[in-house]
C-alpha cells in the first residue's frame, strides 16, 4: 500500500506494513491505549513502520500533539498482543489501538503532555463517534493485558479524557483501613470480587480464591480506576469504585 487518506482529519499518514484484515468483525468496537516505551517519539515511529518488529498501532500521538496514521481504521493493526476483553481473545481485531508517546515505566516515566491529551481526546472521539464505541471501551493496554502489560500507566489522565466526554470514570472511592482482600485468601468475598471485575470485562476466573491471576487483575483495575495506590490488594476503595462502575454502566444502559 502506497497511501491512504487518512480516517482522521488533520493526522499525517505514514503507512505501516504491520497490518491485516480484522477476523470475523465488521468494525472496531473498543480503543485501546497504549505509551510507545521507547527513548524518542521518532524511534517509536519508525519502530511501529518496521517490518522487522511485527508490530504496529493505528495512530501515533507525539509529544507536541501531532497525529500519525499508520494503520486504517478498518484494518488490523497488531499492538495489543496476548490481550483479552469479555473473553474476545482476539482485541487486535475488535479495536483502534493508539500510541501514546512517552519513555513509559523503563525509561523514566513522566507526565503526559496537554497538547498531547487534547489530541488525544480528539482522536479518541472522532474514533469513538465513528464507529458507535462506548465509552466503557476506551481501555488501556493493562486492562486488556494485565501483568504483560501496565501501559499507559498510573500518570495517565483518565480524569481529563472523561471531563470531555471519552471514556468511563467515577470518583474512585477514599482509601481508609479497614479489611481487605488480598493473596490467598478464599470464600463468597473473593469470588463475588472476581465476578464483579469479569462482569466489567477482565480476564479473571471465578474460583473463590485470591490467587496470583486475580492479585494481578486487581492491580490493573487500580491503574486505571484508582490510580492514587496501585498494589493488588482489593481494599473497600477498591471494590467500592468498583461497585460504582458497574452501577454507571447499568444505569446508562437502555432498558
Amino acid at each position: 500500500m502506497s497511501g491512504f487518506l487518512p480516517d482522521q482529519q488533520g493526522a499525517e499518514v505514514r503507512v505501516s506494513p504491520n497490518f491485516g484484515p480484522r477476523r470475523e468483525m465488521l468494525g472496531p468496537d473498543m480503543i485501546v491505549l497504549h505509551y510507545t516505551g521507547m527513548a524518542t517519539g521518532a524511534g517509536a515511529e519508525a519502530w511501529l513502520c518496521d517490518p522487522a518488529s511485527e508490530v504496529s498501532a493505528h495512530y501515533l500521538v507525539h509529544e507536541n500533539g501531532w497525529i500519525v496514521q499508520m494503520v486504517r481504521e478498518g484494518d488490523r493493526a497488531w499492538h495489543a498482543g496476548k490481550s483479552s476483553w469479555f473473553g474476545r481473545t482476539d482485541i487486535n481485531s475488535c479495536s483502534v489501538g493508539i500510541e501514546i508517546v512517552n519513555p513509559g515505566h523503563s525509561l523514566g516515566y513522566k507526565a503526559f503532555p496537554k497538547r498531547q491529551i487534547d489530541a488525544v481526546i480528539g482522536l479518541c472521539a472522532g474514533i469513538a463517534g465513528r464507529h458507535s464505541i462506548a465509552p466503557q471501551r476506551v481501555l488501556a493496554h493493562s486492562d486488556v493485558a494485565p501483568g504483560r502489560k501496565v501501559d499507559p500507566g498510573e500518570r495517565f489522565p483518565w480524569k481529563a479524557l472523561f471531563a470531555a466526554g471519552v471514556g468511563h470514570l467515577v470518583p474512585a472511592a477514599p482509601i481508609r483501613q479497614g479489611a481487605t482482600l488480598k493473596a490467598c485468601d478464599t470464600g463468597a468475598d473473593v469470588e463475588a470480587l472476581q465476578s464483579m471485575l469479569a462482569l466489567y470485562g477482565y480476564g479473571v476466573e471465578i474460583s473463590g480464591v485470591f490467587d496470583r491471576q486475580t492479585e494481578i487483575v486487581v492491580a490493573a483495575f487500580q491503574r486505571h480506576f484508582r490510580r492514587r495506590l496501585v498494589d493488588g490488594v482489593a481494599d473497600s476503595s477498591t471494590i467500592r469504585t468498583l461497585q460504582r462502575l458497574l452501577a454507571s454502566v447499568k444505569a446508562a444502559s437502555p432498558e
